[in-house]
């Protein structure tokens, strides 16, 4: 009988432990994942919060961060985990790796959110389903600097994921998500 290899330890850290070095890092690995289309504004919105990523023998292997966002829904604001800069190095996908770094990031999200939320790509879309994110049916838009601005073209990317004992949002009631530079979701 063969034994499995010991998997990598999965690290968790905030943005203010992680050293620029390690920061660099994590910058190359998305870029490469996401073929040279993750901006400097994408970068940013993963910083600031918790940081999940497995180191191998070859470097950086997985990564991704959850980071706080307000969301007003039926009148009330809401703290959302919002999770960013999830990606696996090419040699290392469909391992495992996107799974444990989600268990992380979940983790994080049941303990100090009332639900979760993303933008999925087409590729990353089939792991947030199979672990029970939803994709939002009904709208979203952001509160801009000049008042609400709708997002129609996020409303087929968006996905949400009560946390333990969370919100469960009514689409029949709009999303309405914080202003940030960049992509708004």
């Amino acid at each position: 009988m063969t034994e499995a290899a010991p998997a990598e330890p999965l690290r968790t850290a905030h943005t203010y432990e992680l050293t620029p070095a390690a920061l660099q890092e994590i910058r190359v690995l998305l870029d490469a994942a996401f073929d040279g289309d993750f901006s400097d504004q994408d970068w940013d919105h993963g910083l600031g919060g918790i940081h999940t990523f497995v180191r191998d023998a070859h470097g950086l292997a997985a990564h991704g961060s959850v980071i706080q966002r307000r969301l007003l829904h039926r009148g009330r604001s809401y703290r959302v985990g919002y999770v960013e800069a999830v990606a696996v190095r090419a040699d290392r996908r469909r391992q495992g790796l996107g799974t444990r770094v989600m268990d992380a990031l979940e983790k994080v999200i049941d303990g100090a959110y009332a639900l979760g939320a993303l933008s999925a790509s087409d590729d990353g879309a089939a792991l947030y389903t199979a672990r029970g994110w939803a994709l939002w049916s009904g709208r979203i838009s952001a509160l801009g600097p000049d008042g609400i601005v709708p997002l129609p073209a996020e409303e087929d990317s968006t996905y949400l994921r009560p946390a333990a004992g969370g919100l469960l949002p009514d689409p029949a009631s709009e999303l309405l998500f914080d202003w940030r530079d960049g992509d708004l979701l």
